[in-house]
């Protein structure tokens, strides 16, 4: 962008803005977020919910998936075992962690509850601005969040959003620092969330696997179906499939999820380095209709598979780990084929 389209705006904000709102009914009562503008672009980060991004639309068509309980708050029941399903709204992404990701556990006498306690961390020393930088002009979200306990972990997650005007994307840093004076576990799991109407039968999702199993019967006897969607069906189980991922020579990777029939397609791009796990959670189920993409640190099978096999991953005394999670809308079949075979060339390398 330059100064040739300022003589068409009488602000800015015509275009790109960042603005703080507070919600003010329902179960989202009092609840603070970002609303934000960049270009073809909307969406809202939620300040009392780790700064995820609750919703995503592109030109004005929802992309993202919204659980029926809708759009939420904290509720003292967040963080209380299989109750969490009441309070998962769903969004272009929410963070599972630090200490749990998938299903509840206890472990020597601790409760560790569903995806984690992270997801519903507020956010502290928030910042929002719109840079010019040139010719371009970015939207920026920043905001730390603190999974701490008395006598116990110290764990903080430095977060910064990015949008650049024109771009289509948004580009998630996140720097997680161990703050205890002892190695503590972390599990991370970004739960990206994509719904009706961008999601439909015409959707194909594309991923640079080398292979694909089931996490239980019912997926496996389905697993050749995984990289498609079909029209909803009343009461039909969830199906999870693990990917045997590849990257390129730097761990990069990309995934893709194209609706055929209108041309737009949502990649994902990451490094493998920090998240070697990918999982696919698929629901065809009327009114639960949803495919969740899931990068992450460790397994599917959750706190107690890592324990039992002496595999969890682990934070030393003030050490960091970064990841940079970046989702872009493409449009226009000449595109989504450039992105396919980007993806093919990555599985092909390994």
């Amino acid at each position: 962008m330059d100064n040739k389209m300022m003589k068409y705006c009488g602000s800015i904000q015509q275009m790109i803005y960042v603005r703080p709102v507070t919600y003010r009914e329902g179960r989202a009562e009092q609840m603070n977020a970002v609303e934000a503008k960049c270009g073809d672009i909307f969406f809202h980060s939620a300040l009392d919910k780790a700064l995820d991004i609750s919703d995503f639309s592109y030109k004005g068509m929802n992309m993202t998936f919204l659980a029926k309980p809708g759009l939420e708050g904290r509720n003292h029941y967040d963080t209380n075992g299989e109750e969490a399903l009441r309070s998962i709204m769903g969004g272009l992404f929410f963070t599972c962690g630090l200490e749990n990701i998938c299903a509840p556990c206890t472990i020597d006498g601790k409760d560790y509850p569903m995806h984690g306690r992270m997801r519903t961390t507020p956010a502290e020393h928030v910042g929002t601005d719109i840079v010019r930088e040139g010719d371009t002009y970015k939207l920026i979200i920043t905001g730390e969040m603190r999974e701490a306990e008395l006598f116990g972990e110290n764990m903080v997650l430095r977060r910064r959003i990015e949008s650049v005007l024109g771009e289509n994307s948004i580009t998630v840093t996140d720097e997680v620092e161990n703050q205890a004076f002892r190695p503590e576990p972390l599990m991370l799991l970004y739960h990206c969330n994509l719904g009706y109407p961008f999601l439909d039968e015409n959707c194909r999702l594309y991923v640079p696997s080398k292979g694909v199993t089931g996490r239980e019967e019912f997926s496996q006897q389905y697993v050749e179906e995984w990289d498609r969607m079909k029209a909803p069906i009343d009461n039909e189980c969830e199906y999870v499939y693990i990917h045997d991922m590849q990257s390129d020579e730097n761990l990069d990777t990309m995934i893709l999820v194209a609706n055929h029939a209108l041309n737009i397609g949502l990649t994902i791009e990451f490094n493998q380095k920090n998240l070697p796990y990918f999982m696919e959670w698929k629901s065809l189920a009327s009114g639960d209709y949803v495919l969740g993409l899931e990068p992450s640190n460790s397994s599917v099978y959750g706190k107690t598979y890592h324990v039992e096999n002496d595999t969890v991953h682990y934070l030393k005394p003030f050490e960091k780990e970064t990841n940079v999670l970046k989702f872009s809308v493409i449009e226009g079949k000449e595109m989504i084929e450039e992105a396919i075979n980007k993806i093919k060339n990555k599985g092909a390398k390994k």
